[in-house]
């Protein structure tokens, strides 16, 4: 029969406590560090909203070109002309799944930055 074990301390989990609290208190009190990851935070949001308003932007100013080419324009679908029923309808689908893709992207970018300054 063996006797029991002696205890060990496990140091590794109270390194990584201590940089988790490290790093929020860095992030509250707004030191250089900190305000790296804060900055960060903002550029990602920046450049996730400026590129999908971008594709927003070029698939919209893309539909009347579209219309102007040949006879694209004269096309009745449903008793409709294809441009009226396209922005008047198609549109608004389209803006919608763009937000809800923004949301999903905006909130992975947040979940990033807590994980970083969890571990």
């Amino acid at each position: 029969m063996t006797g029991p074990q002696p205890r060990q301390r496990v140091v590794l989990s109270e390194r990584r406590g201590a940089r988790r609290v490290r790093t929020r208190m860095e992030v509250v009190e707004q030191t250089e560090i900190g305000e790296a990851l804060i900055g960060g935070l903002i550029r990602a949001q920046l450049g996730l909203a400026l590129r999908l308003g971008l594709v927003i932007v070029v698939v919209l100013c893309a539909l009347p070109v579209l219309f102007g080419i040949g006879s694209i324009g004269s096309i009745v679908v449903f008793g409709m002309r294809l441009p009226w029923l396209l922005l008047g309808v198609a549109v608004y689908p389209l803006l919608y799944l763009a937000g809800r893709l923004y949301v999903r992207l905006a909130e992975r970018n947040e979940q990033d930055f807590l994980d970083l300054a969890e571990d």
